[in-house]
């Protein structure tokens, strides 16, 4: 089956780069999200609008999730399902519940609708360029079916196996990234009452065995006072409750996880739910009287590699 008229439900800071990469690649998208003000951009690049989600159903085969919580994920479902039928594939990219998505997937296969989650990692900076990785989970037969777009999208794509595979493993990666953002504003805030000129202190993490995604790309953000990252205070805390629902689910002591889910808490409150994630590190700055400031650093990120061709990556 030949997939042309593509779906999108869900167009933020996120979404609206995974669709006009559709759009680059010829798909025919429609689109929909609770502020159609969101919407100009695509549709002034050739995307059509829809004003509800059974409209946006009625004319797709494909359609795709990408939104803030479980719970818009839900919604949207709900209300989805009496206009699905064994035509249609529902791809989910939301960062959201494993339990819930297993719900939603029997739902839709009621209705003679396969699901796919595959939800998307790397940065907003790639993308936009469709260089970003994909977790993929669901059956081979629907992933073949959706290769050649989720390779419009993404570069790198990993088949995980059964539904709730892939939204798991994006909350662990999610929790390992925000480990690591207040592991590098601790590290950071050492070396500069050191002395160290943190220009150097980049350099060095980076050559080095403390290296990490994190360091090469939210460090330069910190250290520019931009810390525009582009994700919110409130999608961390939602992502680390997910965490923790594993860890309860399994019964496995999560010291770690406790911790840094106070401080983002906290951070939520003192900051505001829609702060950047990165700016979790003010709290150290504001308590340690210093500033992470260092010249040369962009205050966005931007992925300069040109568009790579999707491939899956083999286990």
């Amino acid at each position: 089956m030949i997939d042309k008229n593509i779906g999108f439900i869900g167009i933020g800071n996120v979404g609206s780069k995974i669709a006009n990469n559709l759009l680059k690649d010829g798909y025919k998208l429609f689109i929909h999200d609770l502020d159609k003000t969101q919407a100009t951009s695509l549709i002034n690049n050739g995307a059509v609008w829809s004003d509800s989600v059974s409209n946006l159903i009625s004319q797709t085969s494909i359609f795709i999730t990408c939104l803030p919580s479980p719970r818009s994920v839900n919604e949207v479902i709900l209300n989805a399902l009496p206009f699905l039928n064994n035509n249609h594939l529902w791809i989910e990219m939301s960062t959201t519940d494993e339990e819930e998505i297993k719900k939603l997937s029997k739902l839709c296969l009621k209705m003679g609708t396969d699901t796919l989650e595959a939800p998307i990692t790397g940065g907003q900076h790639r993308a936009e360029t469709g260089n970003i990785s994909i977790l993929v989970s669901g059956t081979r037969k629907s992933f073949n079916r959706s290769f050649k777009l989720l390779s419009s999208i993404g570069h790198q794509i990993l088949f995980c196996g059964e539904i709730g595979n892939a939204t798991t493993l994006k909350v662990v990666t999610n929790y390992l990234a925000s480990i690591n953002l207040l592991a590098i504003g601790e590290a950071l805030m050492v070396s500069k009452k050191y002395g160290i000129d943190l220009r150097t202190v980049f350099k060095a993490i980076k050559i080095s065995s403390g290296n990490s995604f994190v360091n090469e790309t939210e460090t330069q953000l910190i250290l520019n006072g931009s810390y525009d990252v582009g994700f919110t205070m409130d999608l961390v805390c939602k992502d680390v409750g997910l965490f923790d629902k594993l860890t309860d689910k399994f019964s496995i002591p999560a010291d770690i996880s406790n911790i840094m889910k106070a401080i983002f808490e906290e951070g939520k409150i003192k900051y505001g739910d829609r702060a950047l994630s990165t700016s979790i590190v003010r709290r150290l700055e504001e308590f340690c009287k210093e500033d992470l400031r260092a010249s040369g650093f962009p205050d966005k990120l931007v992925d300069n590699e040109i568009k790579k061709k999707g491939i899956e990556v083999k286990i």
